[in-house]
């Protein structure tokens, strides 16, 4: 059996690695404006640290890496963390999740350093709604970062769209065009009870029929893609005219927890195997404690075989984490 094998059978070879719970942008539906609480600096994994704890989860059959926040950009020299983990034998995908306000001035050093996918944040094109969602000023810079990632050969470059319902609707057609003038893919999000301000509603959920239903309206009939990999979470669809693809990260509306691959690590070295666990695991402890590549390997295999079946967000007994978005990685 896989080591990365939980009781009913799914198989993990996905892991996302927090670089920092910071970020320089404040969507509401991730953070407060103000008062943020993070974790203090000594308590944050070094690059050091999080380089062996990939390779001891690539040992175990993990393929894919991805680095979030937070905000991973502002983490210093990320560029060097990135070139550790693209050097680990049998790691087949590196990517990187970002807001896009620092790309442009990193994004050459990271493509040097072997990280050739990125998933940029963009909920809207229109300046106002910007500074609505982020309450930062900061359009102009994600633009410029898309832009540089692509004239540097990036691929494939895509955006993610959190849907929000009343808010988000003037947007998702904009952006659809945007990324079918420039070859990329947008991803739309339903929005997700991740906020930590207790600001989710389920009828603030843009689902995905609805968006669905807009883009088929406003630019043309869509047609599902067929899966290429089942454990992946988003659902796929080509504009019938052959231009631009999107998809759909439905975790209310179409819950995919049956199918996930996917481990978290935390910038504080806590174990996660889902984005809404209640409980974690403690990496950071064993490993500064002199824990062998065998006791960090024993710790990641138990947490993945304790993995629940799925997260409850459409049953009344749902109890959401203990922590914000920013505070778990995206």
């Amino acid at each position: 059996m896989n080591p990365l094998s939980d009781t009913f059978g799914r198989l993990h070879d996905n892991l996302r690695l927090s670089v920092t719970d910071r970020c320089n942008i404040r969507c509401f539906y991730c953070m407060p404006e103000h008062d943020v609480k993070y974790v203090p600096h000594p308590e944050v994994l070094r690059f050091e640290e999080i380089e062996r704890f990939a390779r001891i989860a690539v040992s175990l059959g993990v393929r894919k890496l991805r680095i979030t926040g937070g905000e991973p950009l502002v983490r210093r020299d990320l560029h060097v963390l990135a070139r550790k983990l693209s050097a680990i034998p049998g790691v087949e995908d590196l990517a990187l999740t970002t807001n896009g306000v620092l790309l442009a001035e990193q994004a050459k050093e990271l493509y040097e350093a072997g990280l050739r996918r990125i998933n940029v944040h963009l909920d809207t094109l229109d300046r106002e709604r910007f500074i609505q969602i982020t309450r930062r000023d900061d359009l102009a810079k994600v633009l410029a970062g898309i832009d540089r990632a692509l004239e540097l050969g990036f691929g494939p470059v895509k955006l993610n769209a959190v849907a929000v319902k009343g808010l988000v609707e003037p947007d998702i057609v904009p952006l659809a065009r945007f990324a079918r003038e420039r070859g990329i893919e947008v991803r739309y999000i339903e929005f997700m009870p991740l906020d930590a301000q207790g600001l989710w509603d389920k009828n603030k959920v843009l689902l995905a029929d609805d968006i669905l239903k807009i883009l088929a309206g406003e630019i043309g009939p869509l047609e599902a893609l067929p899966d290429p990999d089942p454990r992946a979470p988003a659902l796929e669809y080509r504009f019938s005219d052959g231009v631009g693809k999107i998809g759909f990260i439905a975790s209310v509306s179409r819950p995919f927890c049956l199918n996930c691959n996917r481990i978290r690590l935390t910038a504080d070295g806590m174990l996660r195997y889902c984005l809404f666990a209640i409980e974690e695991t403690d990496i950071k402890g064993p490993m500064r404690r002199g824990a062998s590549d065998g006791e960090i390997a024993a710790i990641i295999a138990e947490t993945v075989r304790a993995k629940w079946l799925g997260h409850e967000i459409n049953r009344a007994g749902f109890v959401p984490p203990p922590r914000p978005m920013h505070a778990i990685g995206g």
